[in-house]
């Protein structure tokens, strides 16, 4: 009788990825091997899409190498060419190699030297110096090889590998490190509320490039059209913007990341270029990001009476990204420390003069714990060149000179995720739903509508505040001297919520005489039991012949 065959057992990513960790562990550091997974995944999933165009091709022109060998046929469906070494297949066929760590460096320059669009991207002798002897990369190579690309959407695999291995090593890692990784919820939550349907979007920290991910997913998931979006940005750190380069590039983004990585303040790879959109996660109050006598006459901080501190580098960014935004209609969505809603000396004076210009829109400050290596809560700023009537993606909005939303999402901490990052060792992080999210959008488009009806003011969630004392009525003037009414002139120009948004005092809800009663009836009981423990304690001594005085 014959044998059944052996049923397969599918093997999900996570596990593929959380075996590859396992296999680097004391090999290099997190960088490193990150980056050789990634490379790997790359080299599957791209030699999966070439076998699958070859097989096309033979089916259509049969086995004829001037066809099969020819790089334009694969890359007019945006399919990368590869040579015969370069091929996933060559590779698992020599995983057991004494040089299975050239072949893999040598596939990586090869797809280079055959792609142009990848130059400069793939990782390049990598393995060479990953110091990972040939059994630990061909256990890489299996694991790698278990991954069915057609079980993934391909748009989605490299995406979802990256982002496994940045909240992985962010959060195990330091808060530098985790500094490169924004959560996929709050990204979503920028572009839901920027909306960037067709123009340019800019991040000028982009870093593996989410934003500019969860932009385009923004125009899918809205029907829109990916071609009316260009992507432009900048990273300064060399290996975060290679991976940004070959992340986007992958994708089939087309994409401008500027010729080098490079600090955006000292050499802004895009200067004088307007955008429609932005979306950004800076680091958290960078410091020393330019030297005392550095940049003191530059464009982007003219109009403001000082400079952005060199000890923060938080209003440098606001003021970098006001001067990128089209002066007409341009709109930024970006995260900033809460420190800088009341930071005082010359961010004190730049928060004024950028409110007195009226360009902040909205202020939401998120839950705690959403970040993988820090539990401080940040805010969202929405920056707007005009916030005047009119009529965007078929909404029409009102006029919202000298008004800003507020919205307090801190006490929005029901929906826990917890990631393994060790073995025994879990973190638990806040996350928005898609549910949240949509709430947070419609409260800001019903606050924008030319629809007034559809806004009010929420306790303990939102409200509308208006900057200056001489934008009241005469009724909200009275009402300010009761101290229910602020505007952002009364309050010194802070931009913290909790300054504006209406708290209830739950305590005045309590009925005390009842609350006492219980309290007491509470307590009787609890004076009854201990006599009682005390008594049988006594009488328990008593009976081995010792009493109690």
């Amino acid at each position: 009788m014959a044998r059944a065959a052996k049923k397969e057992t599918a093997v999900s990513l996570e596990t593929v990825l959380w075996n590859c960790r396992v296999a680097l562990r004391g090999v290099g550091s997190t960088e490193k091997n990150r980056d050789a997974v990634i490379a790997l995944v790359f080299l599957k999933f791209a030699g999966d899409k070439f076998e699958k165009r070859r097989a096309e091709l033979i089916a259509q022109y049969g086995e004829i190498p001037a066809f099969l060998e020819k790089a334009s046929f694969y890359n007019a469906v945006n399919v990368f060419y590869l040579k015969e070494t370069a091929r996933w297949s060559y590779i698992v066929k020599h995983a057991s190699a004494n040089d299975i760590a050239v072949i893999i460096d040598q596939a990586m320059a090869d797809i280079e030297d055959s792609n142009p669009p990848l130059k400069g991207t793939l990782p390049l002798n990598l393995f060479a110096s990953l110091g990972a002897d040939k059994s630990k990369i061909k256990d890489l190579i299996d694991n790698v090889n278990l991954i069915d690309e057609k079980r993934f959407q391909e748009e989605d695999l490299i995406g979802r590998v990256y982002e496994y291995f940045l909240q992985a090593y962010a959060a195990a890692g330091t808060k530098e490190e985790g500094e490169f990784y924004t959560p996929a919820c709050v990204v979503r939550l920028i572009a839901e509320m920027i909306e960037p349907f067709s123009g340019v979007v800019y991040d000028p920290c982009c870093g593996s490039g989410g934003m500019f991910v969860q932009s385009l997913k923004f125009v899918d998931r809205h029907q829109g059209n990916r071609q009316n979006v260009s992507i432009i940005g900048q990273e300064s750190v060399p290996e975060t913007w290679r991976l940004c380069k070959m992340n986007l590039a992958i994708r089939g983004i087309a994409h401008n990341l500027g010729e080098k990585n490079a600090s955006s303040f000292t050499d802004d790879q895009h200067k004088d270029k307007k955008v429609d959109f932005i979306m950004a996660n800076p680091p958290f109050n960078l410091k020393n990001w330019r030297k005392e006598d550095e940049l003191t006459d530059d464009p982007r901080f003219t109009g403001f009476s000082v400079m952005p501190p060199v000890a923060n580098a938080n209003y440098a960014w606001i003021l970098h990204m006001l001067s990128k935004l089209d002066v007409s209609h341009g709109i930024a969505g970006f995260l900033l420390a809460n420190g800088a809603l009341n930071a005082d000396g010359d961010e004190f004076t730049l928060r004024k003069e950028i409110l007195e210009k009226d360009r902040v829109e909205a202020i939401i400050v998120l839950p705690r714990d959403m970040f993988y290596t820090t539990d401080i809560s940040v805010t969202l700023w929405i920056i707007n060149m005009n916030k005047k009537a009119g009529t965007v993606n078929g909404r029409k909005l009102r006029d919202r000179t000298h008004e800003i939303l507020f919205m307090d999402l801190r006490r929005w901490d029901e929906n826990i995720e917890e990631i393994v990052i060790d073995k025994g060792k879990k973190k638990k992080k806040i996350v928005l739903t898609d549910s949240q999210i949509a709430r947070i959008k419609k409260v800001y488009n019903n606050w924008q509508s030319v629809d007034t009806s559809l806004y009010s003011d929420v306790p303990e969630f939102c409200r509308s505040v208006k900057l200056f004392n001489s934008d009241l009525t005469e009724d909200e003037r009275e009402l300010m001297k009761t101290g229910k009414l602020a505007t952002i002139e009364s309050k010194g120009y802070s931009l913290a919520p909790s300054k504006y948004i209406e708290f209830i005092d739950h305590d005045l809800d309590i009925d005390y005489a009842a609350e006492m009663t219980r309290i007491q009836a509470e307590m009787q009981a609890v004076l009854v039991d201990e006599k009682r423990s005390q008594v049988m304690l006594e009488n328990a001594f008593r009976g081995i012949g010792y009493g109690i005085n």
